[in-house]
């Protein structure tokens, strides 16, 4: 595939089968993540492949964030909110947590360390919909919490930046839709132009 089709067809997808997405293929989307650009070679991402059983402690650990902010976590409709919240990380055969690990390299600006692990989820994006594999990048306040840098082991500065789920799709999803790129792009030919912004 031509890499505009690539990033033109990706979908986030989290509609997929049980079936095992084999080893070989999600090594080659942890590879595509390591091609990401990171300033100072710093490489700051760090990748947790969940399968199987190794999902567990993550549902565990996203209910106990959640019941933390409940008034009354033990009422029944409480109760089943819990549990479905442990299933989450069973919606897809596999889940990829990534991670930032900044580097303590003094000339290392810590939003770039970020921002070279989000262009290593999007590079594994890519290459996941290449392999014909469905994935739905997931993030929000629990990704964020002590708890998530507790459960994966990182350091103080150290923080899960989302939760990559593959698997096979279902079914194709519909043609995407953009804004036209000139509704969102100036282009600066010479001062006046900064003038006008």
């Amino acid at each position: 595939m031509d890499i505009m089709e690539i990033i033109k067809n990706r979908r986030s997808n989290g509609l997929v089968t049980d079936e095992a997405v084999p080893e070989e293929l999600i090594q080659k989307v942890l590879e595509a993540g390591t091609w990401a650009p990171s300033h100072h070679r710093t490489e700051p991402w760090r990748f947790f492949v969940l399968t199987g059983d190794g999902r567990k402690p993550l549902g565990e650990t996203l209910a106990k964030i959640q019941a933390a902010k409940m008034e009354d976590p033990e009422s029944e409709t409480n109760q089943k909110k819990l549990e479905a919240t442990k299933q989450k990380p069973y919606r897809a055969p596999v889940v990829i947590a990534v991670a930032v690990e900044p580097s303590d390299n003094p000339k290392v600006i810590e939003q770039e360390e970020h921002g070279a692990v989000y262009a290593a989820i999007q590079n594994m994006l890519l290459a996941a919909h290449e392999l014909g594999l469905g994935t739905y990048w997931r993030t929000g306040a629990p990704a964020y919490d002590p708890e998530m840098r507790k459960l994966f082991g990182l350091s103080d500065k150290g923080e899960v930046l989302g939760f990559v789920y593959v698997g096979y799709p279902k079914k194709e999803l519909p043609e995407g839709k953009r804004k036209p790129v000139a509704d969102v792009t100036k282009w600066i030919r010479d001062e006046q132009d900064f003038k006008e912004l």
